[in-house]
């Protein structure tokens, strides 16, 4: 399949035209309304710096269904002595750049390039984007961000200071989603840590599918906060 060059119109190919490695477009800009109309069709942005706008929709799919959620022995043992203290949309700008800063030293680069980090900061405005915060001693341990629509988020990435910082955070991000009824995390990409945590691989044509029902329940927009804060 062709990788398409997208027009200054916001408007993307069908994810099924995409290539093998689920590339399918390049080009466009970050906008807000571009941004939205990728993730409500299963299509995400990644890109490193220097590099032209990348879209992709990869197949097979990685995804969580919320009530699948495993949590091992020894992360429960973490989370009953309550090391980490988790909070929701306090601090969407550090734990963005704390993600960016780790990708950038793993890997000598990252895909949240500049324009990226500009561009979720608005959505966080809006009320789509969202972080997740834990906290040792007042200083940020770990975390996670993503958007969300209807109900569905998608996962964007995380990072970890204190180990099990990020696990924590995301596993008390799911018991709160499944209080508000989401029925879809998107994890995007394979990992072995997702993995371990209940996420499975979907066909494409099925994430497709289960993300337009998600996308017809009500949204949650604006600032989250846990149900115990």
């Amino acid at each position: 399949m062709p990788v398409f060059r997208l027009p200054d119109e916001h408007i993307f190919p069908p994810p099924r035209l995409a290539e093998d490695n689920g590339l399918l477009a390049v080009g466009g800009d970050l906008s807000e309304s571009r941004l939205l109309l990728a993730y409500s069709m299963g299509i995400f942005p990644w890109y490193a710096e220097g590099d032209p706008i990348l879209w992709w929709s990869p197949d097979p799919r990685l995804v969580l269904f919320p009530d699948e959620l495993k949590i091992s022995r020894s992360l429960r043992q973490t989370i009953t002595k309550n090391t980490f203290r988790i909070t929701l949309d306090t601090a969407f700008e550090e734990v963005i750049g704390a993600c960016a800063a780790i990708h950038r030293k793993k890997a000598g680069g990252t895909w949240i390039t500049d324009e990226m980090f500009e561009a979720y900061i608005c959505l966080h405005k809006s009320g789509y984007a969202h972080s997740v915060e834990a906290w040792v001693d007042e200083k940020l341990a770990g975390g996670l961000y993503g958007i969300s629509m209807g109900s569905a988020f998608f996962g964007e990435s995380m990072f970890t200071i204190i180990s099990n910082a990020s696990k924590v955070a995301f596993i008390s991000l799911v018991h709160q989603l499944i209080k508000w009824n989401f029925t879809l995390i998107d994890c995007q990409l394979t990992t072995p840590h997702l993995l371990s945590l209940g996420a499975r691989e979907v066909p494409r044509i099925n994430f497709l599918s289960m993300l337009r029902s998600a996308l017809k329940n009500p949204a949650k927009k604006g600032t989250w906060t846990m149900d115990n804060q």
